[in-house]
């Protein structure tokens, strides 16, 4: 799994583990007295706020560390480090989610991808064919971002490097209408998923929510039962705010996975763990970079150990 944390300018990003240590909970003794400070889990719970983990989050991370050191189990500081990756994991639905796409029992499976502008919704897409393709998953993109000036343009060139058919329209065209124009092209070129981009718009924006529940209710009209999966794709590196966009986008349409872009580009991962526990609605796809090959299936126990221990 390639690094979640980065630099940050000239300066190596401590990980969260650097920053927990500092904390003083790797004294021994104490540990071993099956013990941890109020003033050490005050202190813990400020460093977890401090990387976007949230506040819920964090407290009740805190109170799983105060309870299991009050019971003896956390006696040294691998002991609590095991507990701390062990209670991300299960926060971000390792006993619980499927981060697998769910795909259709009769092609083309149809994903809708939202978010909003600058969350790297467009790149994701092309990474998604691109990674639909290597699969043996014959790919479509439907461009109904008619909106914004040069989307179609963008979006095309990154079907064409991934390898997948692509149809587009004019500037201005309703949305809805190519939606519905790329399952039919999806189905008559006889393609496994068709992936439907959408214009990248601002959650507080109630015209462009309204449109998108419209392209949301002609997909399904046109194949009943889809989209098979809405993918919200959210900024990293905005921190809490991702998780205000991420509750606006669910009251306006049903979503079934959130992609987490940018993560190369913060050294605050934790809000991936608020996002998921917002929603409670599983991760499936991170990005990590610009690169087609910058995308992974969302793996919710590696992500802790990268996330903690760095």
């Amino acid at each position: 799994m390639p690094r979640i944390l980065r630099r940050d300018g000239d300066l190596p990003v401590r990980s969260l583990w650097q920053r927990v240590k500092d904390i003083a909970l790797t004294d021994v003794s104490v540990l071993a007295r099956g013990g941890v400070s109020e003033g050490s889990l005050e202190k813990l719970e400020e460093v977890l706020i401090e990387a976007d983990f949230g506040v819920a989050t964090s407290m009740r991370l805190v109170e799983d560390v105060r309870l299991q050191a009050l019971r003896g189990t956390i006696r040294t500081q691998s002991d609590f480090l095991a507990a701390l990756e062990e209670g991300v994991a299960t926060a971000l639905g390792a006993d619980t989610d499927n981060a697998a796409v769910v795909f259709a029992a009769r092609p083309p499976t149809v994903l809708l991808v939202i978010g909003v502008n600058g969350a790297g919704k467009t790149t994701f897409i092309g990474k998604l064919a691109a990674l639909m393709q290597v699969r043996g998953k014959r790919t479509l993109v439907g461009a109904a971002d008619t909106f914004r000036a040069g989307a179609v343009d963008q979006l095309r060139m990154w079907a064409e490097r991934s390898g997948a058919d692509f149809l587009g329209a004019v500037q201005g065209t309703d949305p809805a209408s190519v939606a519905f124009s790329a399952i039919d092209a999806g189905i008559t070129r006889g393609m496994d998923v068709v992936i439907i981009d959408t214009a990248g718009r601002l959650h507080t924006s109630a015209g462009l929510m309204e449109e998108l529940r419209k392209i949301h209710r002609v997909i399904g009209k046109r194949i009943p039962g889809a989209p098979h999966e809405t993918l919200l794709v959210l900024d990293a590196t905005i921190g809490q705010n991702a998780i205000a966009q991420a509750r606006t986008f669910a009251a306006s349409v049903p979503i079934t996975g959130i992609v987490m872009t940018k993560l190369d580009g913060t050294a605050r991962g934790g809000i991936v763990l608020a996002v998921r526990e917002a929603l409670n609605v599983p991760v499936k796809f991170i990005g990590t970079g610009e690169t087609m090959a910058d995308i992974e299936p969302f793996n919710p126990v590696a992500f802790a150990n990268e996330l903690v221990e760095g």
